[in-house]
């Protein structure tokens, strides 16, 4: 039973005519707490993040997050999110029901194929509304709870030596993070002098990925990879060119570590592709790349079916973002990896934007059990951060 009290008026709520009236776009410059770097690009200072905040006829209010990342594989900016919003995603989506998220998403995805930084935060926040016109979180709106916290994965970004690499590892360690994701692909030398010190340090203590962000050659990959292997590396994420499914086989054939594909799937038909070719044993997702809730449980089904692992990721994202995957995560009934996804609330970013924020514990994060998403925006915060576009 769903110990959550209903608002007063949740029934007539849930059986009136409920109408999205309006769509508010929120671009905001969330900065992190220092910058953050990986493979490809300068290191960056903020994250260009989008809040969309839809409004009903019955006074509700819902918000999503996506983010204008820009790596491999999206060119996203936040002009560009905002005016494919307010263009050409908000004239079909006033007057509609925030119950008929399906039939919006697909008309969506009609209408602009693709445009899945976009459709991201619009339905999440449809599934926001649902959750607190029916007064249930998000997760039992996708199934129901399966799991009460997930474990997460700490990031370390590109440092300048070994040692601040290793000072960073450290905290992370002694706030209860098991999972260590290295970022690898432009110095093959500093990449394994990090690996051997992050082993030495802390041994057994830690799991190890690394992540290229689609940074590397095939045959810079299989030399740098082979040289990692007796490090027991737990997997290696993207080595190559999201277009490389071949090349991605082919490196999965050739090293012993694992395999993860990310920045290669943005719809199930690339996931589908990544499961034809055994081109990895396991896959992230991430709410702005992959369209939000909405899609990625579709994906996650698919991958479970198929036999890969399941990797929760985000783009360093505030508590929006982070309680939407924390969602799918309790709704899924299949194992998930201890992923990326709140890499932004968990001290990459030096703010956040809602009122409770999304804290991990012992490097896991409780699944909210509020209404909807769970968390409700900081107006001040969101003042102080917003920026024109």
């Amino acid at each position: 039973m769903n110990d959550i009290p209903l608002p007063s008026n949740a029934d007539q709520m849930a059986n009136a005519p409920v109408k999205i009236t309006r769509v508010e776009c929120i671009p905001l410059h969330t900065p992190f707490k220092t910058p953050f770097k990986i493979s490809s690009g300068a290191a960056r200072e903020v994250v260009e993040t989008l809040i969309v905040r839809l409004h009903t006829d019955q006074g509700v209010t819902g918000i999503g997050e996506t983010q204008a990342w820009r790596r491999q594989g999206s060119a996203e900016t936040l002009p560009n999110l905002v005016r494919t919003i307010n263009d050409y995603f908000a004239p079909m989506l006033i007057g509609r029901s925030p119950f008929d998220v399906a039939a919006v998403m697909h008309d969506f995805n009609n209408a602009m194929y693709n445009t899945l930084y976009a459709q991201a935060p619009i339905g999440d926040a449809m599934y926001d509304l649902m959750g607190k016109i029916l007064g249930v979180p998000v997760h039992q709106l996708l199934g129901g709870k399966c799991r009460d916290k997930v474990r997460i994965a700490a990031v370390l970004t590109m440092q300048g030596t070994t040692g601040s690499l290793i000072d960073s590892a450290q905290g992370f360690v002694e706030q209860g993070f098991r999972h260590l994701v290295l970022k690898i692909g432009n110095d093959p030398t500093m990449d394994l002098r990090n690996v051997i010190a992050l082993r030495k340090k802390f041994d057994n203590k830690i799991l190890i990925r690394v992540d290229a962000n689609a940074g590397l050659s095939y045959d810079r990959a299989l030399s740098l990879l082979t040289k990692l292997e007796p490090y027991d590396i737990e997997t290696a994420e993207q080595p190559l060119a999201i277009w490389d499914i071949d090349g991605m086989a082919a490196l999965a054939r050739a090293v012993r570590m694992p395999l993860m594909a990310d920045e290669s799937v943005s719809t199930d038909h690339s996931l589908l592709e990544i499961i034809g070719k055994r081109a990895a044993s396991s896959f992230q997702t991430k709410i702005a790349k992959n369209g939000g809730i909405h899609y990625i449980q579709k994906l996650w089904h698919v991958a479970a079916a198929a036999g890969l692992d399941i990797n929760p990721g985000n783009h360093p994202s505030t508590s929006v973002a982070t309680a939407a995957v924390a969602h799918l995560c309790a709704a899924c009934p299949h194992p998930v990896m201890a992923g990326v996804f709140a890499v932004g609330v968990s001290g990459a970013l030096a703010t956040d934007i809602v009122e409770n924020p999304i804290i991990p514990v012992d490097g896991e994060v409780l699944i909210p059990t509020g209404p909807g998403l769970g968390v409700t925006l900081d107006e001040d915060a969101i003042a102080s951060l917003r920026i024109d576009v």
